[in-house]
């Protein structure tokens, strides 16, 4: 009876000393993780690109300046910290921005409208920016259907018109981890 009674206590005392030991460690602080301080930037880039480029062309170039700006997001983001007495770290996330085509020339170096194809910037309409108007909203284009065009004698001008020229432009979204 001794040995049944003395090992009841055994296991009430095991019992209560494991519940201890529960409850201290659910008491115990826990390492939280501060949350990671991060720097946004707006990487831009601009290039040249021919008036009636093709697909092909128009994508390449659209990626090389995706590829700028984001070389231009991180020296932004490096200038950022390095005034702040901070680290740049990792990038956490990136953004594809928006994209769009704008063209000047002809006689009055005034705006004319892209005639290439335009690569994915990213939404189904593409933006094509005239140059800045008092109050005017930028023009959106939907990329239009190739028809073949005409082929006409044109007269001699007595004023030389100027060469189009055409600049893609393009954006991205950069966050970097800081120290």
């Amino acid at each position: 009876m001794r040995s049944a009674i003395a090992a009841i206590l055994a296991v009430v005392a095991g019992l209560a000393l494991a519940n201890m030991i529960g409850v201290a460690s659910a008491e115990a602080p826990t390492t939280a993780t501060t949350p990671v301080r991060t720097v946004s930037v707006d990487g831009v880039a601009s290039l040249p690109i021919a008036q009636g480029a093709n697909m092909a062309v128009a994508r390449s170039i659209y990626r090389e300046g995706m590829a700028a700006a984001v070389a231009d997001g991180q020296n932004k983001a490096e200038f950022l910290a390095s005034k702040t007495a901070a680290t740049l770290g990792n990038v956490q996330s990136v953004t594809e921005g928006s994209g769009s085509i704008q063209c000047t020339g002809g006689e009055e170096a005034a705006y004319v409208e892209y005639d290439g194809e335009q690569p994915d910037f990213g939404s189904s309409v593409s933006r094509v920016i005239a140059p800045e108007v008092a109050g005017a909203a930028p023009v959106l284009h939907k990329p239009a259907a190739k028809r073949p065009k005409k082929k006409r004698k044109r007269k001699p001008s007595a004023k030389a018109a100027t060469a189009t020229t055409c600049t893609l432009s393009t954006d991205v979204t950069l966050v970097y981890a800081i120290s």
